[in-house]
Parts: structure tokens; sequence; C-alpha cells
């Protein structure tokens, strides 16, 4: 009777202590996956007390690693990484292989192997996707250009570590072979890169075709149960025959499962239904990770634990940097990239899973990465609150800012040519996203002269092809802003979506030109009162202005004038409460 129940106690074990320790990890701002990783370690064999079964919950965690896996098949952009190839592809590349190499050395200081250094590389090597556009989504930063170059990073170091999942296997399990057999081991590397070929030919050809036309027919039921069971059944079930037929892992199987879907107009409703059990079983994969975990391990061998978490901390944040300065990118941008990579996850806890299964890496490898996961997790808002300091340390320092400045693209081509009268009377327009790009065309259809401040080498490419005068750089840069000419501008127009660039941005205007206009877009009124207080002049609350005219529209509908409706817009703007005092009035 006791393993009947297993299962059951395993499963509710793991949810409830998963769902405290998710709880308390957001209430101290930290990331829920840190809790669901404690929580394990909670219910581990190396904690007193309550022990989960360990192997039921490797089973379940591999069911999340699948639908993990077939969840970043489903996102994965194919246009967002080409958008940022020109850094995201070879910066990714060169920093998986400066860190893989660095730690493989390290390991070996440590009597290791060179298979198992190389795994605990790869595990080093890469950042954790959640924790990545949690953060970037927090400081709304996501859709900005260093947001897309992160993402795009990412998607390479995911494209690495699927490709790793499929040849670690043969390269190092297959090793013997190679020693005894002459070139076996190449030919087993062959057959298998001709099955993963042949695999991935057939979802293009077959797959593409098949699983949307499928994933038609049961959307035409009008059965979500059934669409829903439709998904899951075509990732679990190429998972399968990616394994059986192909001997290839499951990770990739659902991979591609996810990456034919995406192809279909239905890739968002797919997402949308498999997105519950995705998460429901990805916390279980968390939960399993932690019960392996043993937390002994942090005080017996302290030495390790720290050199790895200064390899993820400082190391790879500092190398990602110098390779984002040495493509000439803005140093925010490299700061950013840098900060973005500072800490590991779930595709490193698939990689110490499958090094572990294989014999490959040692126990205390395992907890080393484990570790290292939870501790870089933990210190990773606080790498991205000291990006201000840093950057305001480089800026006292005039050697090195003339070179990141030199890399970062000439600020001294705003400089006007001989004999060119400087502008005067113009309008400085600091990003060229969704919201500049419209206010841009207002400027050109009415003949007003202005300049474009971007950090998309391509968008100043197109702007400048259209006769608009455009720079490349960081806008938050007091050496750029200087060449602006804002001592003789009449505006300056504030349109990218990072808050704390904009602040930096008024806080030298205003050193500039303490007379200039200077209206800024934001999305909260705490940070309106902010700016305001910075002396900026019109703070735009982007959320407050798509409800106002939302209110316009359905004011007219129930038959509300135009001037009592421009004048609860007011009110509004102002604040409810006002608006209400003054009708009442």
């Amino acid at each position: 009777m006791i393993h009947e129940t297993d299962l059951i106690i395993t499963i509710t074990v793991a949810f409830v202590v998963a769902s405290v320790g998710g709880y308390i990890a957001s209430c101290l701002r930290l990331p829920p996956i840190l809790g669901f990783i404690l929580s394990g370690v909670a219910i581990g064999p190396f904690t007193p007390g309550f022990s989960a079964n360990s192997e039921i919950a490797s089973q379940l965690a591999e069911i999340g690693v699948i639908l993990l896996m077939f969840g970043v098949g489903i996102h994965f952009s194919l246009k967002d990484l080409l958008a940022v190839q020109s850094i995201a592809l070879p910066g990714a590349v060169i920093q998986v292989f400066v860190m893989t190499s660095l730690v493989t050395f390290i390991a070996s200081l440590w009597g290791w192997s060179l298979e198992a250094g190389i795994l605990l590389g790869l595990a080093i090597s890469i950042a954790s996707t959640v924790i990545l556009v949690h953060t970037l989504t927090e400081r709304e930063e996501l859709e900005s250009p260093q947001g897309r170059i992160a993402v795009g990073w990412l998607i390479v170091e995911d494209l690495l570590t699927v490709f790793a999942l499929v040849l670690i296997p043969v390269l190092i399990v297959d090793t013997s072979a190679s020693t005894t057999g002459g070139d076996n081991l190449s030919v087993i590397v062959a057959v298998t890169v001709g099955k993963v070929v042949l695999l991935a030919g057939g979802m293009i050809l077959v797959g593409a075709r098949v699983v949307p036309w499928i994933l038609v027919q049961t959307a035409r039921t009008g059965s979500r149960e059934l669409f829903m069971l439709s998904v899951l059944s075509v990732a679990l079930g190429i998972a399968y025959i990616s394994a059986s037929v192909f001997d290839v892992s499951f990770a990739l199987g659902a991979f591609l499962a996810g990456l034919v879907i995406s192809e279909s107009d239905l890739s968002y409703q797919a997402a949308a239904e498999a997105l519950p059990l995705q998460d429901a079983f990805a916390v279980l994969f968390f939960v399993s990770v932690g019960m392996l975990f043993d937390w002994t391990f942090l005080i017996e061998s302290p030495v390790m634990v720290i050199t790895i978490l200064l390899l993820i901390v400082v190391v790879k944040p500092v190398v990602s940097f110098l390779i984002v300065a040495a493509y000439r990118y803005p140093m925010r941008v490299g700061l950013i990239i840098g900060a973005s990579r500072a800490q590991i996850g779930e595709f490193s806890f698939i990689l110490a899973s499958l090094g572990l299964s294989l014999d490959i890496l040692p126990v205390e490898g395992y907890s080393l990465i484990l570790s290292g996961a939870i501790l870089s997790i933990t210190l990773n808002p606080l790498v991205f609150k000291a990006i201000q300091p840093i950057e305001n340390w480089l800026r006292q320092r005039p050697p090195v800012m003339k070179y990141l400045d030199t890399r970062g693209g000439s600020s001294t081509a705003l400089i006007a040519p001989d004999g060119e009268e400087p502008m005067r009377g113009h309008a400085v327009l600091c990003g060229y996203g969704r919201v500049g790009r419209i206010i841009s065309q207002a400027l050109e259809r009415r003949g007003f002269r202005h300049v474009v401040i971007e950090q998309d080498r391509h968008v100043v490419e197109e702007l400048r092809t259209r006769g608009i005068t455009a720079y490349y750089g960081d806008a938050s840069n007091p050496m750029l802003l200087k060449h602006l000419n804002l001592d003789r501008a009449r505006v300056l127009v504030i349109a990218v979506p990072d808050p704390i660039s904009t602040r930096l941005i008024v806080e030298e205007a205003r050193l500039l030109n303490p007379r200039l206009a200077i209206v800024v877009r934001t999305h909260s009124e705490t940070e309106r009162e902010r700016l305001a207080a910075m002396g900026v002049n019109e703070a735009v609350v982007g959320e407050m202005e798509l409800a106002l005219e939302m209110t316009r529209f359905t004011m007219r509908r129930f038959g509300v004038g135009s001037t009592e409706i421009q004048a609860l817009l007011q009110g509004l703007r102002v604040g409810p409460e006002r608006a209400t005092e003054d009708q009442e009035v």
C-alpha cells in the first residue's frame, strides 16, 4: 500500500512545499525558482525529516524537461535572433568558449577529468531564460536594444545547449570505443549527427505540415480540452519517437516539436494551453533538482563554491562586457548584457542531471552547479543594482571612457563639418522605438529639424538614407550629449523605455542647458513625480494616456459632449480625486 501512494505523496508534498517556498521568495523580491529549489532541498534525502521519493521525482522532472524544451521551441524566434545576429551570435559563442575553457582548466587543478571539466564549464556558461526575462521585464528593458540583444544572446546559448545535449552522450560515453576500435568514435559521431539531421529534416518536411494540420482539425471541434490534449500528445509523442527511433534525447525531440508548432498560426494558442501543465511540471523539475543537492557541500568545500560563484557573478559578466565593447556597442549595453549573464539556471540543471546520470560529473560537481545557481540567482538583483555605480565609476576614468566611447561609436561625428552652421532651434529625440518613431514622423511632416539618437545601428543607417540627422550611441553618455548642441535646442524628447537611462539623460541635459524644455515617457506615477522633481517639463505616463483615450471613446458612446469630456480628461490627468471634486463643484 505504501508503494501505491508514493506517487501521490511525492506530487502533493512537492507542490505544497514549492508553493510555500515560492511565496517566501516572492515576498523577499527573489525569483520564485529559488524558492522551488530550496523547497526541494527541504524534502531531500540530505535534510533531516521527511524525505520524498527521489526516483519518482526524477521521472516527473523528466516530463518537466520535455515540456520546458517544448516551450523553448514554441517561443524560439528566428526573427529576433536575426535582428541582433551581428553581436548575439559571435558574442554567445565566444563567451561560452572562453568560460568553458577557463572552467575546464580550473577543474583540472581540482583533479577532475577533462569530460567533467567541459560539462561544468558549459553549465556555468549559460544563463537562465526564466531569470533573465523576469529581470528585464521588471526593469522595463525587455524591448530596449540591450534587452533584445540579451534575449538573442540567450537564444544562441539555448541552441548551443540543445546541440550539447545531443553530442555529450556520444562524445563522452563512447570514448572508450574509440580507444579499442580505431575510428569507432568518429563513425558513431557521424551516425548520431546523421540521425539528428534526418530527424530535423523529417520534422521540417513532414512535421511542419502534419502537426499544424492535426492542430487545425482539433481546433475545429471547438473542444479546448481536446486541443490541449493534442498539443501535449505532439510534444510527448515526438520526444518519445526521437529517443526510441533516432536515439537522441527527449529534450531535442521536444524542442523540435515546439519549433514546428511555432511556425503555425495556432502557436500562441498552443503555448497558452500547454503553459499551465508546463509550469506545473517545471516546478517539479526544480524541486527534484533541489532534492539532489547536498547542502553540507557549502560547508565542506567553501573554496570551490566561492570560486564558481566568482566565475559566474564576476568573470562571466566581465567577459561578456568586453565582447560587447569589442563589437563597438555603448558602455551601458555592455553592462546590462554582462549583468544578465551573472546567473545560471534551468539548462545548467539539465546538463548537470545528464552528467550525473552518465557518471561523467562527480556528485560534488552536481552540488557545485546547484550551489552556484542558488547563490547567483540570489545575488543577481544586486548585480543589476550595481550597474549604475559601476557606470559612474567608469565615467570618472577618462582613459577608460575614451576607449569605450571610441569603441561604442563615434560621438564626435555629431560635430558640424567645417563651414557648416551648428543646428539651432531643433529637437533632440532620444530613442527611435515605437514611441520615438511616431514623434519623428510628426516632426518630419511639419518640416521641423530634429536629431535622432538611437542604439540600433541599422535604424541609424536607415534614417540617414532618408535625410534625417541620426547618430548611433547611448544618449545617457555625457560625452555624447555634449555634441548635440543642447544649448541651442528647442526641446529634448526622451522616448527610451529605460527609466534609469532617462534620469541620466535628464541630469546631464539640465547641466548643459537649465532652460531646455524636456518631455519624457514613463510608466508610473512615482517615476513621473521623480522626473518632475528633476526639472522635467512634461512626463507622459503611457498607461494613463491609453486609459484617457479609451475613456474619451466610452464617454462619446454615452452622448457626453466634447467640452465636458475634455474637462473630465483634464481632471483625470490631475488625479481621480481632484477630478471628482471638480465635477461636484
